[in-house]
């Protein structure tokens, strides 16, 4: 059974009268004839239908949902409605059998919560065959998009000695023996002892090492897994998830955000492009879903709708001084409708502000710039102004940020003045500060988070639905 033909190159193909061979697992078994098949190659399941009268009963009866078949035969134009061909089976061979009094997938309307306990076999249901084949589009795509720009690949450390973000949130790598940890004299941890010789982490970012990519190649982006040991149990946070992250050398803000706007089109075009059938799945999903909810509660646009929004509209360029005084006047605001409140310049944006900035006020993507240096990290550039920091980020809709950028301090004694404010010690970033003594020059880069853009092109609710094996406080099943 060498001649294997992908159920989707079946579908795609005008050719008919022609043997080939399936393989998949079962969906759905009627009337020990038709077999509703699924290889996961798309959407659609594929109709084999069975020669009952020389096929054994043993064979037959072992062909049950959430078996592994493969089935040789003919393709031919279908006689049933709602697709276009189908095979007459010669000959089905059960590779692997289901027993359907365990097997938990049965052809019935699962919920989400119940999908995630069974994360393992949760691939085999349309909702997750379309977000995980969704899911690697969206990450060729932007490879695909890099490459085209002429950015250099760099793959940056998992494990680190430093903190990014200086937030301190992080998961400790260590081989110490934690029943019987060596200590020094004044008592702290001797990560002398350790593998590494000191203290080390799982990364948060690997935008640090990717500025000293930049600084040499131009141009290079990263996309890896990040961590973040900080106990959110939320449908937004995951405490394992990727990022990508460009960096530019001779770049600004405007390059920065010409870039971003740049890529979340291309990405979300190619998507449009390649998926209409498990984005229409998806769009109908969410519409079921919705009746559940208010009228007032529900989306504007549907699924595909919003994403063809998001490529026909500039995205609202405007500064966080800005953005407060809209908020400040904003209704929800004035009557003291949002959750935190919004007293006065400085204050840290949430969620909830920045979506009604996007849904509400703008109605379009939004790009806020310029932040109050308090609230961001000490890599931003310093504005003239003494109290701002060349920051971005992009809003979007249903999902508030997406994008967090800036471009980068340049200058060595302005650097090491912010590290002092963030308590960071400069002996320990000495490798860093070193682009800044020779030959630094102007340059910038952002973060986007990867479910997050997943979680918004699928219409998914929560972030553990899109990534395929989800961290989270207390869970690191698989």
């Amino acid at each position: 059974m060498s001649d294997r033909i992908k159920i989707k190159e079946i579908l795609a193909s005008d050719k008919v009268d022609y043997t080939a061979t399936v393989k998949g697992w079962v969906r759905t078994f009627r009337n020990d004839q038709f077999i509703a098949l699924s290889d996961g190659s798309c959407l659609k399941t594929f109709q084999v239908v069975v020669d009952r009268e020389n096929t054994a009963p043993e064979v037959l009866k072992r062909i049950t949902t959430g078996a592994a078949i493969a089935a040789k035969g003919t393709i031919v134009a279908s006689q049933g409605k709602g697709q276009s061909y189908e095979m007459q089976a010669e000959h089905v061979e059960v590779l692997g059998v289901a027993d359907p009094e365990k097997y938990p997938l049965q052809p019935k309307k699962h919920s989400l919560e119940f999908l995630r306990e069974i994360a393992h076999l949760r691939f085999r249901t349309n909702t997750f065959g379309a977000i995980f084949r969704l899911r690697h589009s969206i990450a060729f795509a932007i490879h695909q998009f890099f490459n085209e720009k002429g950015f250099v690949y760099l793959h940056t450390p998992i494990i680190t000695g430093s903190d990014a973000e200086g937030a301190g949130e992080m998961f400790q790598v260590t081989t110490l023996d934690l029943e019987n940890i060596p200590k020094q004299e004044d008592g702290n941890v001797d990560f002398k002892k350790d593998f590494f010789s000191k203290q080390t982490n799982l990364t948060v970012s690997g935008q640090l090492e990717a500025e000293l990519g930049a600084l040499a190649l131009s141009d290079v982006y990263t996309f890896g897994p990040t961590f973040r040991a900080e106990n959110s149990n939320t449908s937004r946070h995951l405490a394992e998830f990727w990022m990508i992250e460009p960096e530019m050398a001779f770049a600004d803000l405007d390059d920065d955000m010409d870039l971003a706007e740049d890529l979340l089109k291309y990405v979300i075009k190619y998507c449009l492009e390649k998926h209409q059938d498990d984005l229409e799945f998806l769009e109908n999903r969410l519409l079921n879903e919705e009746k559940q909810k208010p009228q007032n509660e529900r989306s504007p646009m549907s699924l595909r709708e919003k994403l063809q929004f998001c490529l026909d509209q500039p995205f609202e360029r405007l500064t966080y001084s800005e953005a407060i005084k809209i908020l400040l006047n904003s209704k929800p605001n004035k009557k003291k409708k949002f959750q935190f409140v919004i007293e006065d310049w400085g204050a840290d944006l949430q969620s909830e502000h920045e979506r009604y900035l996007v849904e509400k006020h703008f109605k379009k993507p939004v790009i806020l710039t310029d932040y109050p240096k308090e609230i961001k990290a000490f890599y931003m550039k310093l504005n003239d102004d003494g109290k701002t920091v060349r920051a971005m980020d992009i809003l979007f809709p249903g999902i508030g940020e997406i994008v967090g950028g800036s471009q980068r301090e340049e200058r060595l004694d302005v650097l090491l003045s912010r590290m002092e404010d963030f308590d960071i010690p400069a002996h320990e970033m000495e490798w860093f500060l070193d682009t800044r003594r020779f030959g630094t020059c102007e340059h910038a880069g952002f973060g986007l988070g990867f479910e997050r853009l997943v979680l918004f092109i699928t219409g998914m609710a929560n972030i553990r639905d899109v990534i395929p094996f989800p961290r989270y406080p207390g869970a690191a099943e698989f």
